[in-house]
């Protein structure tokens, strides 16, 4: 071999031992830009979900007194419970309004600008519900749980958004995955704020409450010294020195020319094409498999009876002769599961896959709920049973975090291209909040009216959704949004007609 061509085959060698090592090791700039985009995005919403559960009696004891000063009369049970019910309920209705105007900014804004602008709903609600009980205003509680809710909506819907798109193809799935990392870190932030030894104590609700001010300050102190997405900068702004100067920070300089070269790709493929609205997805026939998966993936996360499970711990821990004062810490124990198990997935997707984690995460869960049917009907035969029970909440839990809670975001990112997919994100979480909303109003009947059976009807849900994820989802790991789009097509044999412009496009195109 003459010389020339041995230097440039050991070229070769150190810059694809350079690229292994960086896909190994993300750099430092990328890692912190994740956490600085996660703190104020879906940690927020982990945490909004659970510290409104510790203060339930005190705030319901100052609605009470609130009541009986202005009116000079106690207040009625139905009217208590309609009052903190809509506190409660609130947060989801506020998580609606911000989903179908984060993809909307996402794209006025940008991924970073709307995540940094999306602190003011945060600051916010923390300045009216800290001031609810001095103002004697239970109605700011209402109001504060709303904006709470828009916050946590704008980032669930933009923060994967952004995550997607700064991180490198090989590690897409991992870095993707600090969106349920940090929800399960928020909620078990929550739950550990709650306890009496911190904040959990009657006279300190007001100051637990307007915590979520802490991770806002953070995330705008830390964020503005990262890059806007690169993929934004380029294919939605045209901005070609901004994008390279974002993914040198980002990648370093021996990886941002292959990413740089992936992002030109997707661009060349999307010229001529704007941003797709919503609704515009579902009459692009070349993306309602895409569509289709996102919308089945978002229903199942609220009905695959997650919440059920949670509703079931308190009640598994009572019967096992858990003290009701050492109930809280065992809540905090499903909370560390969830996270552990978030951190574990993390690990195992860029080396399992995806189709992998989610199909066995609802194929687990199944056979979970079989098992905690049983246990619950035979709860009384034997002291062994109570036991039998929470192991299959914990076992059930595990299983969602494995897979279902931190895949689902992942594949809503890498099922859509550039031009479609602040769309994607707005139709999914406007279903996953609507989903949970109604799993809210409707469980407690459902509960009611088959018990311990009720385990019957998730049973099915997790199944069918395992069977569709089987039989319907292309594997993604270490594939261009191009390359998965086409692959999604292609394995369905859902072939575009020549008169779809877009859909066309991308089938033709070689990659």
């Amino acid at each position: 071999m003459p010389k020339e061509n041995v230097d440039e085959y050991q070229l070769l060698l150190i810059k694809g031992a350079q690229d292994r090592k960086w896909l190994k090791f993300p750099s430092k700039s990328l890692l912190l830009a994740v956490c600085a985009a996660c703190i104020g995005g879906t940690f927020q919403y982990g945490y909004n979900v659970s510290v409104i559960n510790a203060p339930t009696q005190s705030v319901q004891k100052f609605i009470n007194q609130t009541w009986r000063e202005r009116y000079q009369t106690g207040i009625s049970e139905d009217v208590l419970t309609l009052l903190w019910s809509t506190i409660v309920s609130m947060f989801t209705l506020g998580g609606f309004v911000g989903v179908t105007i984060g993809g909307t900014l996402s794209v006025k804004l940008g991924r970073k600008g709307t995540l940094l602008t999306n602190n003011i709903f945060a600051l916010l609600a923390a300045l009216l519900m800290g001031l609810s009980h001095p103002a004697g205003s239970f109605e700011l509680l209402i109001i504060g749980r709303l904006l709470s809710g828009i916050n946590a909506g704008i980032g669930l819907c933009v923060q994967p958004l952004y995550l997607g798109e700064i991180a490198p193809t090989a590690i897409r799935g991992a870095m993707g995955m600090g969106t349920s990392v940090f929800i399960t870190g928020g909620i078990l932030t929550g739950q550990v704020m709650g306890l009496k030894e911190l904040l959990g104590r009657e006279e300190h609700w007001p100051i637990l409450l307007s915590t979520t001010c802490i991770p806002a300050f953070l995330q705008l102190l830390i964020l503005p010294w990262f890059p806007e997405s690169p993929r934004y900068l380029l294919i939605d702004k045209a901005d070609d020195e901004g994008c390279k100067k974002a993914l040198k920070q980002l990648h370093g300089m021996a990886a941002c020319d292959g990413e740089r070269e992936d992002i030109e790709k997707e661009k060349n493929n999307l010229v001529g094409f704007q941003a797709k609205k919503p609704w515009e997805l579902f009459t692009d026939r070349s993306l309602r498999w895409q569509l289709l998966t996102i919308i089945v993936l978002s229903i199942a996360q609220q009905l695959s009876g997650i919440n059920a499970i949670y509703f079931y711990a308190e009640y598994m821990f009572k019967q096992s002769g858990i003290p009701v004062d050492k109930i809280p810490y065992a809540t905090v124990g499903t909370g560390a599961c969830e996270c552990i198990t978030a951190l574990t997935c993390g690990m195992l997707i860029e080396c399992l896959g995806r189709k992998v984690l989610i199909a066995g995460g609802y194929t687990l869960m199944s056979i979970c709920c079989i098992l905690f049917t049983l246990t619950l009907t035979f709860q009384d035969a034997s002291p062994v049973f109570p036991y039998l029970s929470m192991v299959c909440v914990f076992a059930f839990i595990l299983s969602f975090g494995l897979g279902p809670g931190g895949v689902t975001n992942i594949l809503i990112t890498e099922l859509f291209t550039q031009n479609a997919r602040p769309a994607a994100y707005m139709i999914a979480g406007s279903v996953n909040w609507l989903s949970f909303f109604s799993i809210g109003m409707i469980f407690p009947f459902i509960v009611l009216g088959l018990k311990q059976y009720c385990f019957l009807v998730f049973l099915v849900v997790c199944c069918s959704v395992g069977t569709y994820i089987f039989l319907v989802v292309p594997e993604t790991k270490n594939k261009t949004f191009l390359e998965i789009q086409n692959e999604f097509q292609s394995s369905n044999k859902r072939k575009v007609g020549s008169s779809d412009g877009a859909g066309t496009t991308l089938l033709t195109t070689s990659i």
